[in-house]
This record gives structure tokens, sequence and C-alpha cells, in this order.
């Protein structure tokens, strides 16, 4: 599976949000660290030490856009994991504006859905085509920053960051995403799934709510940077799972977002088709078209001290830009007339 990632708050010095694999870095990493550990106490405790001592050396590198390796970008487990999904590969990914080179930019991705499918293929993988569609723009996807703390994972996380031509995922952190905007030169998208993790546990078919109405922190980054703002949506993100949503107030919606807020995700309770007949349960997402629509960049000035109302004005004219871009493509990609974008 893809790893994780998570989304950008309207507060707080950090910011965290969501993508493929929730399951992944949960999975894997205690298996890694219960190795190292178990490591220390036999004769290959060499190991474990220089790992540390690795660790150590490298600790800020995440925020620093990582390290490349251009042969992950061209792995053919990509252009299998794209073609599971009913969808032409032009229709993956649809431009409606160019965006310049000349300029930097913030993406949001709509909506967050289980694994954030949409955003992971596009702006990850080269298996869409991003870079033929925007030429001159190296795209970043932004992660839990607890991931790239993770034993080995973070190897794996960091080796797919700033691949060449245009991939990248790095931390939903101030410092890294500052540095991607301000450090690396123009050219820069950086895609984040602004509901995050909260979102997920509202997201299921025929419904459509984005949590965006209080998360204005993304907007104020943009404007310290002078970065665009570039509404996106998935359209079908939320058609792959099947969940079990508990209502507000209830007991086991109450542990949900408590765990959301110590982990950084969500613990969902929910089912895709099993391995052997669509028609069985199990975890894998339901063959469902995605396209991932990226709307006109909102112009951004670069305001280093921006006031709570400039803040509020530039978050207000992303918002009608996400709504003009779900209406206007609504019933291109499965969607009715009558189907609105609930933002809370």
């Amino acid at each position: 599976m893809p790893p994780c990632a998570h989304c950008w708050p309207c507060r707080g010095p950090r910011s965290e949000m969501s993508v493929p694999g929730c399951s992944s870095s949960p999975c894997s990493s205690p298996v890694t660290l219960v190795l190292l550990v178990y490591l220390v106490f036999t004769r290959f405790w060499p190991i474990s030490a220089l790992y540390l001592a690795w660790v150590i050396f490298d600790w800020d590198t995440p925020e620093k856009g990582g390290r490349r390796l251009p042969c992950l970008r061209r792995w053919s487990v990509w252009r299998h994991f794209r073609d599971y999904f009913p969808v032409k590969v032009q229709n993956w990914l649809v431009k409606t504006h160019d965006l310049s080179p000349g300029h930097n930019y913030i993406i949001g991705s709509h909506p967050h859905g289980i694994l954030c499918v949409g955003a992971f293929c596009n702006f990850i993988t080269g298996s869409t085509g991003f870079s033929e569609l925007f030429p001159g723009i190296r795209p970043f996807l932004t992660t839990l920053a607890g991931n790239f703390r993770l034993p080995l994972f973070r190897e794996y996380l960091m080796s797919g960051a700033r691949v060449a031509p245009a991939i990248g995922l790095c931390p939903v952190t101030r410092r890294a995403i500052g540095h991607l905007l301000s450090k690396n030169g123009t050219g820069n998208a950086v895609a984040i799934v602004i509901g995050g993790a909260a979102e997920s546990l509202s997201c299921s078919p025929g419904v459509t709510t984005l949590i965006l109405k209080n998360r204005k922190g993304f907007v104020r980054m943009a404007l310290q940077h002078g970065a665009f703002l570039v509404p996106s949506f998935s359209f079908g993100e939320n058609e792959l799972f099947r969940q079990v949503v508990f209502e507000e107030g209830s007991w086991m919606r109450a542990v949900q977002q408590r765990f959301q807020k110590m982990m950084g995700f969500a613990p969902c309770v929910f089912y895709g088709r099993g391995l052997t007949s669509v028609r069985s349960r199990g975890f894998l997402p339901y063959a469902r078209p995605i396209t991932t629509v990226v709307g006109e960049p909102v112009t951004v000035p670069k305001i280093e001290e921006p006031s709570s109302e400039v803040v509020d004005l530039y978050h207000g004219m992303y918002v009608r830009s996400l709504l003009k871009l779900f209406n206007d493509n609504k019933t291109k990609y499965g969607l009715s007339e009558g189907d609105e974008l609930r933002i809370v």
C-alpha cells in the first residue's frame, strides 16, 4: 500500500493531512522497530547501533526535501495501481488551466476519502501524466510528519521524495513546506489534503462533505510565501469504500475523534471488496472510476504577516473557486445536477 498522509489544521505550528495507505505505516513500522530492538540483544547489535547513528545524523533531511531516487517513480507497480480503476489514463487527471513554472503553488486536494487514491496517484506517481499536463511543475504531496520518524519506513518515504522529474513526498509541517516554497526555486506545487483525518470519518458514497470552513493555515502559508492557491477535486474518491459512519455525539465517534487527535489519523470502520469476488467483503477498494480535476489558480500576493481579515478574504476566494470547480464538473464525472458540496 502507498504511504499515509495527513492534513493542515487551521491553527498550530504543524499540520497534518492524509494520503493512500493509512494501514501502511501502522502495520509495517512496529515490525521494523521490534526487529531493531531485538537485534540489540544479539551479536548483530552493531546494525541497530549504526542505524540509530544514521537516523540522528539524518534527522532533518525530510524537512529539506528528502533524497533523490528516480527509479522509484518508474516502478511498473504504479501503472498497475492506476489500471486497477476503470478509467482511461487521460481521464485520471484533468487540467482546466495552465500553471506557470514562474510561480509556486499550494494545491488543495479534496475530498480525503479513506485512502486519498486520487491525490496519491496524480501527485506522487508518474502514471497519470502530470508532467505532460503541467510542464515545468514539480508536485509534492505532504504526509504525516510522524511517518518520517519511523525506522526504515522513513527511508522508503524519502527515497520517493523529490524523485525526478516531478514527484515528491514531504512532511506536512511549516518548515518543510516553507522550504519547498522559498528555497527550492519556482515551479513547485505542494498538494495538501485539507480535510485530513477528520474528514475521513464523514466520507461515504453519495455524500460530499468537506471540512474546510475553519481550515485556514494553508491560506496563511500561501500568503507568507506568495504561493498561488489551486483547488482540485477527485470525483469518485468517496465511492471506493463503504464506511460505518457514527453519528456526532455518539461514544464511538468520540473515541474516533480522540484517537485522531492523539495519533494524527482516524480509525475508520470501513470495508471494500474481497480478493475472490466483487460481491465479497474485504479491504480492497471497489473498482470505481476516479477523476481528479485541477482548477484555476487563485492569485495570492506575498504578505509576510497577513492579518486575519486578509486570510479570511483569500480563504473565501479559494472556497468559491472550489465550489465553481465542483459545480462545473460534477455531471461530467458521475454526479447528478442536484448533488451539492457541503462545507463544514
